[in-house]
């Protein structure tokens, strides 16, 4: 593992660490005591676990990702924190971080319930967000498979061939996404398997 990026144990500390871009600074989370630090480039911050409001697991595939997790945290005092399970290799590479992001994950989870903290925990995309991206889902299936038929009344075989392939993969992406974020919330003894990596 560089040292850019990963987790890094130290005493009873855990470092988390990944590059959100290619030119950007790297983002460096680090569990210690009872908060969780954080740090990117000049910016930094401190967020004691009991101030933590609001826990997001979800699957974010990116363009040139898309086995991609991502968990958002929200504290009283502190900007919304984004953590990331790939990172930024190259112009053309982006490095999954699979293990080192599920156990870095994991022992926030619990370090929560160690300090008492009550955080509420969320599974998924936001309900709105999520709702309209099932109707946008719905919608465009049910135009492909029109415009194949209308490829197979016209003897078209080869465009309905192709328009089929397109149909079986636009639906087995797009429902593995919907699948994954679907909306709720979840127990800290037991994080969604769906929304982290499979270490």
């Amino acid at each position: 593992m560089s040292p850019a990026t990963g987790t890094e144990l130290a005493g009873d500390s855990l470092t988390y660490t990944y590059r959100p871009s290619l030119l950007g600074a790297p983002w460096e989370f680090t569990l210690a005591g009872n908060a969780i630090e954080w740090r990117a480039g000049r910016q930094s911050g401190r967020l004691p676990f009991g101030q933590v409001r609001f826990v997001r697991l979800s699957y974010r595939p990116a363009n040139m990702q898309s086995y991609r997790f991502v968990t958002e945290i929200w504290g009283d005092g502190a900007p919304k924190l984004q953590i990331v399970s790939t990172s930024w290799k190259s112009m053309f590479d982006q490095e999954r971080l699979d293990s080192p992001y599920a156990a870095f994950v994991a022992e926030l989870h619990r370090r929560l319930t160690q300090a008492g903290a009550a955080p509420q925990y969320l599974r998924g995309s936001s309900p709105p967000l999520y709702w309209a991206g099932v109707a946008v889902f719905a919608v465009v299936m049910l135009c492909l498979v029109v415009l194949a038929a209308r490829a197979v009344q016209s003897d078209a075989i080869a465009g309905a061939a192709f328009v089929a392939i397109f149909i079986a993969l636009f639906g087995w992406h797009g429902g593995n996404f919907l699948r994954r974020n679907k909306p709720g919330s979840y127990g800290v003894d037991a994080l969604p398997d769906m929304l982290l990596p499979k270490a």
